[in-house]
């Protein structure tokens, strides 16, 4: 589809509370259908200022664009919705296109990519009264820890909080832990060895005061063998991360495939290597990846 931005522009003027009108109206679905697995799109990344795919450092920035490709990867047979911050939830809801998705809004986007408080992830998205407010069906966060880093340590106790209020509500909240590690230039790196991403599952696990809620969304390991060990760590339901957008989008499938046959391991969640593949081709990119699960 094409997104008049002039449209939205106007609704959002003139008629704000369509939005809330839209999200009254939406169709829900059951977080998961009869087969058990999850396929969701990520476009959380722009509100941590991320807007780099590849080597193009704003191919996120065209939000008219990254709307249109939203609409097209969420209308590919098999996808069962999307995770997003409320601005592109907000316009999705405009558009109509998240009826019968799944829903998930992104909770902490506070450490913004490249800032010296990166680690200090404070949840400047959506709170768990506006996932329920809404009708959303999950919500999301991210969970970086840095053993040098006190920032972290607020990250975390506030990670701890959000799991119980979403647990209170009885609603899902996807946990995505990373240990991280500076380089001596600075930049935040994530650790993908079988360590640290066991390590990170299983401080997530523990986060706050009922698990019943928590999912977990993981990274596949550098080694990709490294896996069936790694997800032994937590009884939780876990889905794939996409991760950074590379050459060998091949190779990255087969990573996913022998990751999703593992017992805790129920879907994908990926973002900008289905929205920006390297060939343009969205729709083929996701149709792939539903074809993994």
């Amino acid at each position: 589809m094409k997104v008049d931005v002039s449209a939205l522009v106007h609704t959002r003027t003139h008629h704000p509370e369509a939005i809330a009108e839209a999200a009254t109206r939406r169709a829900r679905r059951p977080l998961l259908n009869e087969d058990g697995k999850l396929m969701i799109v990520a476009a959380d990344h722009p509100a941590r200022g991320a807007l780099g795919v590849g080597g193009d450092r704003l191919a996120m920035a065209n939000r008219a664009e990254l709307l249109e490709r939203l609409c097209l990867a969420l209308s590919r047979p098999g996808v069962d919705g999307v995770l997003a911050t409320a601005d592109i939830l907000d316009d999705l809801l405009l558009l109509g296109a998240l009826d019968g998705k799944v829903v998930m809004g992104s909770m902490n986007r506070g450490g913004l990519q490249g800032a010296s408080f990166e680690l200090d992830d404070r949840f400047t998205g959506h709170r768990a009264e506006d996932i329920q407010r809404l009708g959303f069906d999950a919500g999301k966060l991210l969970l970086r820890i840095d053993y040098d880093d006190p920032g972290s340590l607020t990250t975390l106790e506030s990670t701890a909080r959000a799991i119980d209020d979403m647990a209170a509500r009885r609603l899902p909240v996807f946990v995505e832990p990373f240990i991280s590690r500076r380089t001596p230039e600075g930049k935040v790196r994530n650790d993908l060895s079988p360590e640290a991403v066991t390590k990170s599952i299983a401080i997530a696990s523990g986060l706050g005061g009922s698990s019943a809620y928590t999912w977990l969304k993981v990274p596949v390991t550098d080694n990709p063998d490294d896996m069936a060990q790694v997800m032994e760590t937590s009884t939780l339901p876990a889905v794939l991360l996409g991760g950074e957008v590379g050459d060998d989008q091949d190779g990255a499938y087969e990573k996913w495939r022998s990751a999703l046959r593992l017992p805790t391991v129920r879907g994908l969640v990926v973002g900008r290597s289905l929205l920006y593949p390297a060939d343009g081709d969205v729709a083929a990119a996701v149709d792939t990846a539903v074809g993994l699960l």
